[in-house]
């Protein structure tokens, strides 16, 4: 089964299961298409007639393309089979014990953007702090159901974890502490609005956080259309020169530029050079995910130009790159030697099962994104998974257990999407987010293609 499509110029042929990427010529793009469901004598006849005028579509050169057509798939790059969904059914056994914390440290914040998903940070419900006992304990738990797993992951989110900071600060000195006795590394993370950013906590953070996410949507305009304060202030003036300073002083540890862009700003690829241009190089920009009555909501007339934006983004990587000055989004980070294993290509990011959000409370939910949905309260922190029944159906779901998944060709690069975006878009965590769907298969392409790109050009 292949994938073929034009991106900036270039042919390119995906053979979907072995993850063979072909750069091509419109002619051998052909070819290999007509090979795919003819035989060899039949593909000739069509070849010729799809390009009557060509002088370079000869008997000759047919007979040699079409021999190199053959022998690619007897090398298993070309219209290779689906090895993978036999396995789908072992996929639940094959999900290993608890890795990952995200601790919601704080449900509240001192932005007030109308398009948050966290209801301004609250999750639909009522301002809180997490206390280091709650915090204390999430440590211990995750320590608990880590079974023999070394690397542990700590992430510190909101609202703005900053507005808990003391408990931050003593949450990591508190894994520190468990890490020779127990056998274990924590890897600690931190998402902030920037707002509260300071010199201690950035020297903290270069100390201790594996890595930081920091909130910026791109140009001051764009920026400060939503991400204001109570008193209906714009940011941008105020975090924008703590952002620079903060990965000025980061060094070689990560970091990551993360915006959202809505239907106020589909040109949202100026927004991601601005940040290039401002200095940051670690750049990431996700669409905006919302009730579809709401102003900011993509609709089905901006596909187009999104499209043209993540081709447009592409093509401006490519020649920055040539140029010596390269950035990195996100989304087009893919590894085309090896990339994630098969688990995680069928089964995803493990959300409900090895890696779980607490509430301020100590209330464990399967992702960040179910926080507040009364629903999907999975147990406590104290407990743990009381609710068996929606741990195993997290367990279950994969790429295969999604109907609509089953003729995509995207489906091995996105393991069936995110669950928490399937649920509040159909209802169901084994459904599809769409809209979500088309977006991510654009941005597959124009990640192949640059990724092809500049592995050809360094040949």
């Amino acid at each position: 089964m292949i994938h073929q499509f034009q991106c900036n110029g270039y042919f390119i042929t995906l053979d979907i299961f072995s993850g063979s990427i072909h750069l091509t010529d419109d002619a051998t793009a052909e070819a290999i298409r007509l090979r795919e469901t003819m035989p060899q004598t039949e593909a000739m006849k069509a070849l010729r007639a799809h390009f009557p005028n060509r002088p370079d579509v000869t008997t000759e050169t047919m007979l040699t393309l079409f021999s190199a057509i053959d022998q690619l798939e007897k090398e298993g790059k070309l219209y290779t089979r689906d090895v993978f969904k036999p396995y789908a059914s072992h996929l639940s056994s094959a999900c290993g014990p608890l890795k990952a914390l995200c601790l919601h440290v704080a449900h509240t914040c001192n932005l007030n953007c109308s398009y948050c998903f966290a209801s301004q940070g609250k999750y639909q419900g009522d301002n809180a702090l997490m206390s280091l006992e709650v915090g204390k304990r999430a440590v211990d738990f995750l320590v608990e159901r880590s079974g023999g797993r070394t690397n542990l992951e700590v992430d510190f989110f909101g609202g703005e974890p900053l507005m808990n900071w003391h408990v931050v600060k003593r949450l990591v000195a508190y894994g520190r502490s468990l890490e020779n006795t127990h056998n274990k590394r924590f890897r600690f993370t931190l998402t902030t609005n920037g707002v509260l950013l300071n010199e201690e906590v950035t020297d903290f953070c270069n100390r201790e956080m594996h890595n930081v996410v920091l909130s910026l949507d791109g140009r001051k305009e764009v920026h400060d259309r939503f991400r204001r304060d109570h008193m209906n202030r714009g940011s941008y003036d105020k975090i924008v020169p703590k952002f620079q300073e903060f990965v000025k002083s980061r060094g070689d540890k990560n970091y990551y530029i993360r915006g959202t862009f809505t239907h106020h700003n589909t040109d949202f690829s100026q927004d991601l050079l601005h940040m290039a241009d401002l200095g940051f190089t670690e750049l990431s920009m996700e669409p905006v995910v919302t009730a579809s009555d709401d102003p900011c909501a993509l609709t089905e007339d901006d596909l187009p130009v999104l499209f043209e934006q993540y081709e447009f983004l592409a093509a401006e990587m490519l020649r920055r790159t040539r140029e010596g000055r390269p950035f990195t989004f996100y989304h087009y980070m893919l590894d085309l030697e090896r990339g994630p294993c098969v688990y995680k290509r069928m089964s995803g990011c493990g959300s409900g099962t090895e890696y779980l959000a607490v509430s301020p409370w100590g209330e464990l939910y399967p992702c960040h994104q179910f926080v507040g949905e009364p629903a999907y309260s999975m147990g406590n922190i104290w407990q743990g998974i009381e609710n068996a029944t929606l741990q195993d159906n997290f367990r279950q779901c994969n790429v295969y257990s999604r109907p609509a998944c089953s003729d995509c060709w995207a489906k091995l690069f996105c393991a069936g999407g995110c669950a928490a975006n399937a649920y509040h878009a159909s209802g169901n965590i084994n459904g599809v987010y769409d809209y979500g769907c088309r977006l991510f298969r654009k941005r597959i392409e124009c990640a192949i293609m640059l990724q092809a790109a500049l592995t050809e050009e360094n040949e």
